[in-house]
Order: C-alpha cells, then sequence, then structure tokens
C-alpha cells in the first residue's frame, strides 16, 4: 500500500501549481518542471499500490518521494506568502535587496529538488523495466484473495451474543412483510459472522423459512459466482447456465416459498445487488428475509437496509470476554481455575482485547499452543500487541483490520493515521480532529462545501465504516462531538503511521520526537530536545490537561515548520505566554492556532497579522481575553474564527468585513457606541462566503436601524446563534424583533431573549430551510401567530431544543401541527408545556 499521505500531498501540490503558477512567474519554469515530474511520481504510487510486498527499491523510492513532497509544498507555500505579502504591503522597490535574496534561494532549492526528482526518475524507471508489468499483476492477483465463510459453526465456542441473535431473529420471524432486510454492521472481528450462523441455524428460523441459502461475498464481488452458488444450495444442477438463464433460475427455484439469503462480508454494491433483488421473487402470501453483514454502514443502506434494521454488536464484556478465552485456552473456566498461578494473568490479557471476540479467539488459541507456563503467559502478556500483530493469515486480528484499512479512499487513510498520536481510550474532540484535518491540508473545499463541512463528512464515513466509535453526538442529525478507537484499531494505525513516517514511535507505540518527526501528540512525557531549527515537525497537540514544566517545552521553541499547534487540551499555566506568543509570531507557516482555554491570555501582540498562511485561530474559553490586535484583518486566508466565551472581550475590530474567506465567526460582540474602534454589525454584510455565525449582544451594545437587513445580505449563512445574557435594554429587543433573517438558515440559537413573545421573523415563510431550532432562557411567553404559519406553509424543523424557559406556554398538539417533521425534541425546565410527551420540568428528550 502506497503511502497515503504521499498521494494527497502530491495532488495537492499539482493542484496548487495549476491554480497559482500566474502568482510565482519567475520560478514558472521550476515549478512546471516540479509539476511534470510529480505526475510522473503519481502514476508510479498508483503501481507501487498493487505491490503486496515492497521490495526494498521500492520502501526507499517511497521515503524519498515523501521527503520531496513535503520540501516542494514548503517552497510553494513560502513562494505563495511571499507574493501575497509583496501584493498586499510592499508596492515599492526598497525591499528589493530582501527579494533578490529571497528568489536566489528559493531558485536553489527548486533546482536542487527538481534535480533529485530527476535522478530518483531514472532510476524508478530501470526499476520498472525490471519488474515488468506482468510482475506487477502477478503481486495484485496475490493481493486480491476471497474470504470465504459458511453456515457452519461450533457452537460450543460461542459466549453471548444472545441477545443480537434473539433481536434479529424478532425482525425477521413475523410473516406480514413481503420482505424483510436486515443489516448487521461492526469493525472486522466483532462477530458479525458467527451472529449470522447462530440466526441461520436456529430451529425458528429452521421451522419459518422452507429454503434458506448462505453467500460469502467478500472484497471482490463475482456475480456469476455468487448466482452459482445460490443455484447450487437450491439443488439445481448450473452446468452450461449463462448469466442470463441464472436468475430466472433463481425464481423459479424460490417462487411460491419463503425464503432467508445471507449476503456475508459484503464491500461494495455497485449493480449487482439490485440486479440480484429485482430477480428475487415478491408475492403476495410469500413473506422473506435478507440478512447482509458488512463493515459499512452505507453498503446496507444502498442494499435497501432501513435505519432501523441496522444493528451493531456490541463488544463482549469483561465476563464474557473471560469465558470465550477459557473456551479457547482451556477447555472450561473450571480447569482455569486449576491454574490459579495463571487466572490473573489470563484476565490481564483479556483486558488488552477490549471485548473484541477475534482478538480473545487469537491470544486463546495462541496460549493454548503454549506450554501452562507462568513466564511464558506473562511474555505474552507483556509483549500483547507484538504478538497479535504477528499472528499471521488472513483470520488474525490485523489482518482482518488491515483489509478495513486497505479498502479505505485514499483521502480517508491519512485522516485516521492521524488517530495514531493520541494516548490510548482518549476521549477525542470531533472539532479538534476537523481543524487538524483542514490545518494540515488534508481536506480541502470542493464546490460549494467548505473544508469544515467536508472534514465533518469524512469523520462519519470513518464512523459509518466502524473504524471510529462515537462517544457523544447531536441528537437531531447525529453530529458527532466526541469519538474514540478501539484499541486493536489503533494498534494498526500505529503501525501504518510508523511504517509511512506519519509519526514517530518505539517498538512499543510510544511517542518517539525526533528531527524526522512530522506529528507529536505531547503528553509531557515525551523528550522533545531533538526538536530543533531542522525538525520537519509539522502539527503539535496537546495531549492533556496536565501542568507541563516549561523545561519540557522550551526545546519546542526552536521548530519553525509548523502548520498546526493546538493546546486545546492544556491551560499553559506554567508556561510564560509573551514567550509563547513571540515563538508563534515566527512561525510563517501555521494554519491553525488554538489557545481555547488559556487563562493568561489578554492579548495577541500586533505581529499576528503576519501569520498570512493561518486559516483557523481558536481562542474560545479565553476568559480573560480583553481585544484583538487591528492587523488580524490582515490574515486573508482566515476561514474561521472563534472567540466564544472570552467574556472580557468588548469588540472585534475595525476592518473585519475585509476576511473575505471567512466562513465561521463566533463571539463577535456587537460594540456600544463609545467604541469607536469597534467592528460594527453592518460590517458583516460583507463577510459573503459566511456559514456560521455567533452573535453577543449586552446591555452596552448599540445596534443601527440600517444594520437590522445586514443577515439578509449573508445569502450563504447556514447557522445563527444571538446570544443577549446580561441585556435588559427593552430597544436592543425591539430591534431585533425587526431583524432580516439570513434566506438558507438552518439552524438558528436564540439565548437569553427577553422579549414576551417570538420575534416577528420566527416564522417558516421567513426560515423556510430552517431544520434545528434551539430556544435557551429568557423571559419567552407565548408564540405568535405568524409562528404557526398557515395552511399552505409549515415548518421543515426537525429538532427542537427548548431550555430555561419556565414561562413559556405551548400546546404539544400545536408544535405537531406546525413542525410535521418533528422527530427530535430536547426539553428542560420548562414547566408550563402542556401535553408533551417527556419530562419537561427536568431534562427530557423525545425521539420520533
Amino acid at each position: 500500500m502506497a503511502d497515503a499521505i504521499i498521494q494527497v500531498v502530491a495532488g495537492k501540490l499539482i493542484d496548487a501549481l495549476k491554480e497559482h503558477s500566474g502568482r510565482v512567474l519567475e520560478f514558472r519554469s521550476q515549478f512546471m518542471e516540479l509539476k511534470t515530474q510529480l505526475d510522473f511520481m503519481k502514476s508510479f504510487l498508483a503501481d507501487a499500490n498493487k505491490l503486496k510486498r515492497k521490495e526494498e527499491t521500492v520502501k526507499t523510492t517511497l521515503s524519498m518521494i515523501r521527503e520531496l513532497t513535503y520540501d516542494a509544498e514548503d517552497i510553494l507555500t513560502d513562494c505563495l506568502l511571499r507574493a501575497e505579502f509583496r501584493d498586499h504591503v510592499f508596492r515599492c522597490n526598497h525591499f528589493l535587496p530582501r527579494e533578490m535574496i529571497f528568489q536566489h534561494r528559493t531558485s536553489k532549492r527548486l533546482k536542487d529538488i527538481n534535480g533529485r526528482i530527476e535522478k530518483m526518475h531514472k532510476v524508478l524507471k530501470t526499476y520498472l523495466k525490471t519488474i515488468g508489468q506482468q510482475g506487477v499483476h502477478d503481486d495484485v492477483s496475490s493481493v486480491i484473495h476471497r474470504r470465504w465463510t459458511s453456515p457452519a459453526f461450533d457452537e460450543s465456542s460461542i459466549v453471548g451474543l444472545a441477545e443480537d441473535t434473539m433481536k434479529i431473529i424478532g425482525w425477521i420471524l413475523p410473516t406480514k412483510k413481503q420482505l424483510h432486510q436486515v443489516g448487521i454492521i461492526g469493525m472486522g472481528g466483532l462477530g458479525k459472522t458467527t451472529i449470522t450462523q447462530k440466526i441461520f441455524n436456529n430451529h425458528a428460523i429452521l421451522e419459518r423459512f422452507e429454503e434458506r441459502i448462505w453467500v460469502s461475498i467478500s472484497q471482490t464481488v463475482n456475480e456469476e459466482e455468487t448466482m452459482k452458488t445460490m443455484l447450487k444450495q437450491l439443488g439445481e444442477d448450473t452446468y452450461g447456465l449463462d448469466m442470463g438463464q441464472m436468475l430466472p433460475k433463481i425464481k423459479q427455484a424460490l417462487e411460491g416459498k419463503d425464503y432467508l439469503i445471507v449476503m456475508d462480508d459484503v464491500w461494495s454494491v455497485h449493480g449487482w445487488w439490485e440486479r440480484l433483488l429485482a430477480g428475487l421473487p415478491k408475492r403476495e402470501g410469500q413473506s422473506s428475509a435478507v440478512i447482509i453483514t458488512t463493515r459499512k454502514e452505507s453498503v446496507t443502506i444502498e442494499m435497501g437496509v432501513e435505519k432501523a434494521r441496522i444493528h451493531q454488536p456490541r463488544v463482549l464484556n469483561e465476563e464474557e470476554s473471560w469465558a470465550l478465552f477459557c473456551r479457547i485456552a482451556f477447555s472450561s473456566e473450571k480447569e482455569a481455575k486449576q491454574h490459579y498461578e495463571l487466572e490473573e494473568l489470563g484476565k490481564d490479557i483479556v483486558k488488552k482485547c477490549c471485548g473484541l471476540p477475534l482478538a480473545i479467539k487469537t491470544v486463546g488459541g495462541l496460549l493454548k499452543s503454549k506450554t501452562l507456563s507462568t513466564d511464558v503467559w506473562r511474555r505474552i502478556h507483556n509483549n500483547f500487541h507484538d504478538e497479535l500483530a504477528t499472528r499471521e493469515g488472513e483470520s488474525s486480528v490485523m489482518a482482518s483490520l488491515q483489509l478495513s484499512y486497505d479498502e479505505l479512499p485514499t483521502r480517508l487513510k491519512q485522516c485516521l493515521l492521524c488517530f495514531s498520536i493520541y494516548p490510548e481510550d482518549s476521549v477525542i474532540s470531533a472539532e479538534q480532529l476537523v481543524h487538524w484535518w483542514v490545518g494540515e491540508g488534508f481536506v480541502q473545499g470542493k464546490d460549494s462545501r467548505t473544508a469544515i463541512e467536508l472534514a465533518f463528512d469524512y469523520l462519519s464515513e470513518l464512523i459509518s465504516r466502524c473504524l471510529v466509535e462515537v462517544v457523544k453526538q447531536r441528537g437531531f442529525d447525529g453530529r458527532v462531538y466526541t469519538c474514540k478507537m478501539h484499541d486493536l484499531v489503533r494498534d494498526l494505525t500505529i503501525k501504518i503511521a510508523r511504517e509511512e513516517s506519519f509519526c514517530s514511535f518505539d517498538e512499543h507505540g510510544k511517542q518517539r520526537p525526533s528531527i524526522q518527526s512530522r506529528r507529536l501528540g505531547f503528553t509531557g512525557e515525551e523528550d522533545v530536545k531533538s526538536l530543533n531549527k531542522k525538525s520537519k515537525l509539522r502539527a503539535f497537540l496537546m495531549m492533556n490537561s496536565s501542568p507541563v514544566s516549561p523545561d519540557k517545552t522550551i526545546p519546542l521553541f526552536r521548530v519553525r515548520s509548523l502548520r498546526v499547534l493546538d493546546f486545546s487540551l492544556n491551560k499553559l499555566e506554567n508556561i510564560p505566554i509573551p514567550k509563547l506568543l513571540h515563538w508563534i509570531i515566527s512561525l510563517q507557516r501555521l494554519s491553525y492556532l488554538n489557545l481555547r482555554g488559556v487563562a493568561s491570555l489578554k492579548e495577541l501582540p500586533q505581529l499576528i497579522g503576519d501569520l498570512r498562511n493561518l486559516q483557523l485561530l481558536v481562542l474560545n474559553g479565553c476568559n480573560n481575553l480583553q481585544k484583538l490586535p487591528s492587523s488580524i484583518t490582515n490574515l486573508q486566508k482566515l476561514n474561521v474564527l472563534d472567540l466564544g466565551y472570552c467574556p472580557m472581550m468588548r469588540y472585534l475590530p475595525q476592518g473585519l468585513g475585509r476576511l473575505s474567506n471567512l466562513q465561521e465567526l463566533s463571539g463577535f460582540t456587537v460594540p456600544s457606541e463609545a467604541d469607536g474602534n469597534g467592528c460594527r454589525l453592518g460590517e458583516l454584510q460583507w463577510l459573503s462566503k459566511l456559514k456560521v455565525l455567533r452573535v453577543n449582544i449586552n446591555e452596552e451594545s448599540d445596534i443601527a436601524e440600517e444594520e437590522l437587513t445586514v443577515l439578509s445580505h449573508l445569502k450563504q449563512l447556514k447557522v445563527l446563534s444571538i446570544n443577549t445574557e446580561g441585556c435588559e435594554k427593552e430597544e436592543i429587543f425591539r430591534k431585533l424583533d425587526g431583524l432580516s433573517p439570513p434566506p438558507h438558515l438552518e439552524e438558528l440559537y436564540l439565548r437569553y431573549y427577553r422579549g414576551v413573545t417570538t420575534p416577528m421573523w420566527m416564522n417558516p415563510k421567513s426560515l423556510r430551510d430552517l431544520h434545528y431550532l434551539c430556544i435557551e432562557n429568557g423571559d419567552l411567553q407565548f408564540v405568535r401567530p405568524s409562528f404557526e404559519g398557515g395552511k399552505t406553509i409549515t415548518w421543515k424543523v426537525e429538532g427542537l431544543c427548548l431550555k430555561f424557559l419556565a414561562r413559556l406556554q405551548v400546546e404539544w398538539d400545536l408544535v405537531m401541527s406546525v413542525m410535521p417533521r418533528i422527530r427530535y425534541v430536547e426539553v428542560s425546565h420548562c414547566y408550563m408545556l402542556k401535553s408533551f410527551p417527556c419530562n419537561t420540568e427536568k431534562l427530557g428528550v423525545w425521539r420520533k
């Protein structure tokens, strides 16, 4: 498998060279030569991706390409930043000597890179001729193998799963429906096939279905073989039949019968299932079922399974895990008790499997083959991850999980590898991951979709492929807040990250900072003395909240290559902030900076405006941050500016409207009339790409009448939050009542609203695309008649949140009639709501 990172960075470079070649005219010929060479490298990567066993030539070449693509990206970034600096700041010639020095150095660097690529090109041409095209295809055929399964199973080796089995049997036994379709999804080794085998051989199923068919699909779908398998199990002769004859014969054999078909281990659909399903009999009086097992939720949906009929088995609990282990490593739990000296070690080993049945069986089988020796068991206990990783065969844990990784599209591979730097059992912020991916350029905006939106989609896709687990998510649409990764999937990401030099790890999976390290999740235990000016570090993320000794991090201040710097999990209480900021403003390539919750941060230096590559700036929760420098308006690439929960911030500087690429603005405080240097609400109308806006209005805020239409100019705005905490001025709420809302708003949050009735613009005609409405705290008592819409117009709202609205009087029947699409309601401390189907005094949740 070729380097996912190389493919992404090389592709990104080629796109950037196409787009920006006009801005680097003085180096155009050298960059065009670089583009030509990179195009060749991409074709080599495509061939290398097909090779199962990499020869040293390939491994060495991939390592060299990796270094070259990173170096080339650095040069292009520096050139583009320099061009922007010239365009926006200096238009005269008194900096000519500095320009000449920059051009000389850059030209030399490009010449060096192109020379290195040319040498590599010659080596590769010779190598590719040597292996020949046939050699590549031979290796490809050895990679593609079918994982064969059957309905036969050993009941004695199964523990748990009864709950899963009975749930799915309950779904398919009723005879009212012509065709039940059920999906079982989960990571490799979770027991999807085992559950299906139990269902397939269940006594009630044997009585219910006249015909049962088991088809093992695996990664490569062979439509002809699939139909032959079905015909053979139906007792039909397939000799001489072509594909056009097989499906009618299957239909004929199943006509008038109730049948159960299992499609086990499905990886993709691509039309074959649609053709097969269309040929299956579905008549009045028949009631049949199809069970699909897969690692990808999207596969079950493509095959026609309703979300409510998709089941994801849980991992085994501690008791079940131990029982399964004993059946494999011993003959029973009774025998295990006879070896009490091994029991404690065994239970610790089982805990490391984290409830994954395949891992428990693998390590149990390994120990069964060994002598019952404490020393042997302790060695396996101490080297657990290595022992699992070195187990051979397609049924081994790592081989099973590796299939899921190999099948990922390139765009998701480098995103998954980011999980490798998080400590074991970490609960990970989805927002932090998304910002990191965007900051490093792993995800870029496309068409009308922003990079942030696409990054959340990527995370959802990793979750749907059962490689990442949801910890907390939003109720109405499933937006992920936090997530985690199974320890064994994490072991796989560490293994691959080490192989591809994505991060530096030692043999125990611990991060090992070095001059070659590209990414580091800093816990305070790492020795960072090796990081210096020549370090290649691109991403640095603090991994815990424990106070860090200044001595531990001072060596970091000599690193100059960072794109991503995230301190959001640490308050930096022992770190001298002036020194930290002095270092930060030297990071010219920095794209993402997160200083969330740094209490000692009072202001940013004026020189922050020199970080022209900055795309994401997060200062959320900096309680003592008082102001931003006017130079912040120089950051033309800025997409995200988050100043939420910064109570000392009176206003943002004038000129904010110049940030024409801004997509998310949180914590915008409307200034008072006396704050002449503050950015007025009206200036936001120039932020034409804004999709998320969170506004704070306080007692001193001033809104002019002509500013009330500003939101209507924001044609792309999807999320709007208005927070009036601490504001009691009737004049402000009168003006808020007259706001003109954005035309395509999808989410609205209204907090501490002091009006008695809902604002005039809060109606389904003005907010025709609204999907989620949240009103929290305040004096709201009634909804206006316009809120109810009319016979021809109703709300499209699917999610509703009402909290701490003690005086609000609304009936549930009204909600249901004006919001017919409602499917999620969250209510808390709303004592006067009537007939609601959930608790309205404490936290209550209703789902349709």
